[in-house]
């Protein structure tokens, strides 16, 4: 079991800047493709940006293809989003999501979940 420890998250003004990390319990996250994804109030949760076992393959949304980028450190067993140029419509929970396979994209190919980080951007 996977367990999944997002931080991070807050209220930044438009044009503004936040890093998301998650820390994963898993000794072989070297093994895990990783990925984030978001919910805003009253819509379905999806996917905002994926990562491979070994960090050479990344995927985004093109909602924030260019502002987002999504990063991997196998060492401390930890993923990123360094979210820039925020916009008020990038508000919502973002989760972070391990899957077994290596670059996975739709939230049906991930296994494990984090709780969840508020990202709020003020216009």
């Amino acid at each position: 079991q996977v367990q999944l420890v997002e931080s991070g998250g807050g209220l930044v003004q438009a044009g503004g800047s936040l890093r998301l990390s998650c820390a994963a319990s898993e000794r072989t996250f070297n093994r895990y493709g990783m990925g984030y994804f978001r919910q805003a109030p009253g819509r379905e949760r999806e996917f905002v940006a994926a990562i491979s076992w070994s960090a050479t393959t990344t995927y985004y949304a093109d909602s924030v293809k260019g502002r987002f980028t999504i990063s991997r450190d196998n060492a401390k067993n930890t993923v990123y989003l360094q979210m820039n140029s925020l916009k008020p419509e990038d508000t919502a929970v973002y989760y972070c999501a391990a899957s077994r396979l290596i670059i996975p994209t739709t939230l049906n190919e991930f296994q494990y979940w984090g709780q969840g980080t508020q990202v709020t951007v003020s216009s």
